[in-house]
């Protein structure tokens, strides 16, 4: 499948994009603004053509903890889900990210507080850069300005999230979301094999293995010294990530005395 320029939603171009960069499995369920993303992997059928899993859940609960499994096997997974959704899928988002496993999350936001509105908004901002559910975590953020970097995004976030073993997140809204842009959709690429997956991620949990030592995917660390070295070490990660991966563009900010 080569390269296509395509007129799209942001939510399809989010569908489009995991397919093409070679995702193992999506793990979602329906809500307004975000919903086409579900609809476009179901539409598109991936499971016939690269193998890779689309599956509704009963639940956002149930997505995130199916996106920490497949995560947890080393898989490139993703869910998505829009302000409400991601709010209850908060708790293994923390598991996931004490856990140190990758995955891509997908927030479409939309108005709150509470049930709010099906209408764009970007109030989830501190949510999402203050980690968003308990403990002192963080996660990697990319927010999108465009139909394009909401398909662009998708393949730099899984690349993020598996070069520092931590949850990626993009953080888009329901203006992205719907709006249709000309969208320039990257060559389809292979999903990994199973040896490749035990090459790249020698932590996942792929089952019985002949001359190495099981690996245990956890968060759970009862002493406190362990405990303490351990968010040591997650805020080294954070601030390496912070001093190495910030992106940004400028537009005529040259005479800008605050931004």
């Amino acid at each position: 499948m080569a390269e296509e320029v395509v007129l799209m939603k942001g939510n399809e171009a989010i569908a489009h994009a995991a397919i093409r960069c070679g995702a193992d499995g999506y793990f979602g369920y329906p809500i307004t603004p975000q919903s086409e993303v579900l609809e476009t992997l179901a539409e598109l059928k991936p499971w016939e053509t690269t193998g890779m899993v689309v599956l509704q859940a009963e639940s956002e609960v149930a997505a995130i903890n199916m996106v920490y499994g497949g995560a947890g096997s080393g898989k490139m997974v993703l869910t998505s889900s829009s302000s409400p959704g991601v709010s209850l899928k908060q708790e293994g988002i923390s598991y996931i990210a004490g856990a140190e496993l990758p995955c891509l999350i997908v927030n479409v936001m939309r108005g709150g507080p509470g049930l709010g509105t099906i209408q764009p908004s970007q109030a989830d901002y501190f949510q999402t850069v203050k980690g968003g559910g308990h403990g002192d975590y963080r996660l990697i953020a990319l927010a999108p300005a465009s139909v394009q970097e909401m398909a662009d995004f998708v393949a730099l976030g899984f690349e993020l999230a598996f070069k520092y073993r931590n949850p990626a997140i993009i953080l888009a809204d329901g203006v992205i979301g719907q709006m249709m842009e000309k969208v320039v959709l990257p060559a389809q690429k292979p999903r990994r094999t199973d040896a490749e997956v035990i090459e790249q991620c020698p932590w996942a949990a792929t089952g019985k293995a002949k001359g190495r030592k099981p690996n245990i995917i956890t968060s759970l660390e009862l002493k406190p010294e362990a405990m303490e070295i351990n968010n040591i070490r997650f805020q080294a990660k954070y601030k390496q990530i912070e001093e190495n991966e910030v992106r940004f563009e400028e537009i005529n900010c040259e005479d800008a005395e605050y931004l």
